[in-house]
């Protein structure tokens, strides 16, 4: 049986308020071809299919259309609910659904009622494991404890106990697990401080298909996190993007490559003077990415991210190593005897350790004015 493992698609997300609907668009055809090319039998989508509970209405279509396109591949799909997607909204009309062989799941008490499919050597139950909210899975479950591990360990207890009348089994879950790292693009799930779970929770399945981790890695040869298709922080930027593709033989998997994704438009750090990063060559393949810069001039320069937005047109985030002025000055004292105008220049020095320009001190004036005549009103 031939598997494509995907997850974290996030439809409906912005990139620091770009729209990255078509950059997602160009993914659905990318994994419409793969499943294609590869003969794919079964898609497994690992959660959060949308970026929120109520997803804008261009993201549901993309949705619709994906699924469509699968179904019409005649591959069967199981997907699982994330901590991003509504249970009720993205389970709606789920039985209906399975007709097509589209297999959405996002119900707890389901995750001991796998999906059977038959290939040449017999028969894989695929189960699949929502995103399971601690305490809610306590209160359903009438579990011991208020935690992800407990409410894991009580799924997977059901799974393995209907597992017994099958060789080859393959759980879908949305987790955190231990060893994985995170990137900045994933939404905290941690109770009373822990977010994790143990790898082990898996022993015994022929795969564990899990989402919810944005990074694509390998935790043993059976466990494994797909990613999310695009990078959703520059946290990101270093990360290859894909989908695990699998083959099981009649003892588990065999084999597993992992296929990349499109990547419609990079993200890079780039970290220099200002003077460097407006002329240095060694820069100009940031031309067309998405940037985050860091400008290491000990003083910050004036009017950085016009400047550096006229090289760079996709430039979304600016930080400076310089966190205080050259001269270091503060001021313990009781300020006396200056002006609301000389204070604000005092510290405006202090800060960028120089002295206003003419420029400057003219709209400083314009603006302590304003708020001296704002407060005089009050």
């Amino acid at each position: 049986m031939r598997i494509l493992h995907t997850s974290d698609w996030h439809l409906g997300r912005s990139f620091h308020r770009e729209d990255l609907l078509g950059h997602q668009g160009v993914f659905a055809d990318h994994l419409i071809d793969v499943v294609t090319a590869e003969a794919v039998e079964v898609v497994l989508v690992s959660g959060d299919i949308f970026d929120r509970a109520l997803p804008p209405v261009d993201a549901v279509e993309l949705a619709t259309e994906i699924f469509s396109r699968l179904a019409a591949a005649r591959v069967r799909v199981i997907a699982i609910s994330g901590n991003h997607d509504s249970t009720h909204r993205l389970g709606a009309n789920a039985g209906l659904i399975d007709a097509a062989g589209v297999h959405f799941r996002t119900a707890p008490d389901g995750c001991d009622t796998p999906v059977v499919i038959e290939d040449r050597h017999g028969q894989v139950a695929l189960y699949a494991i929502p995103y399971l909210e601690p305490e809610t899975a306590r209160q359903r479950w009438s579990l011991p404890a208020r935690s992800h591990q407990a409410a894991l360990d009580h799924a997977m207890g059901r799974i393995r106990r209907d597992s017994v009348a099958h060789q080859r089994s393959v759980v879908l879950a949305h987790v955190f697990a231990a060893g994985a790292t995170p990137s900045d693009s994933e939404r905290d799930i941690s109770v009373g401080g822990v977010d994790r779970v143990g790898v082990e929770s898996f022993a015994g399945v022929s795969y564990a298909a899990l989402g919810h981790l944005h990074g694509s890695q390998v935790l043993n040869d059976a466990v494994r996190y797909s990613g999310s298709p695009l990078a959703y922080s520059f946290s990101e930027a270093s990360h290859i993007k894909g989908s695990w593709l699998l083959d099981l033989d009649d003892r588990g998997l065999a084999n597993a490559e992992f296929v990349t994704a499109p990547v419609p438009r990079r993200m890079q750090r780039i970290q220099a003077s200002i003077g460097e990063l407006l002329t240095s060559a060694q820069f100009e393949q940031a031309e067309q990415a998405w940037v985050e810069a860091t400008v290491t001039d000990p003083i910050r320069p004036a009017d950085a991210y016009e400047r550096l937005r006229r090289r760079f047109p996709h430039l979304m985030q600016l930080r400076f190593t310089a966190t205080s002025g050259a001269s270091g000055v503060t001021r313990s004292e009781p300020i006396t005897g200056l002006s609301p105008l000389a204070v604000v220049e005092e510290f405006v020095g202090a800060v960028r350790g120089v002295e206003c320009t003419a420029a400057e001190r003219a709209l400083l004036t314009e603006v302590v004015a304003d708020c001296c005549v704002e407060h005089e009103a009050s």
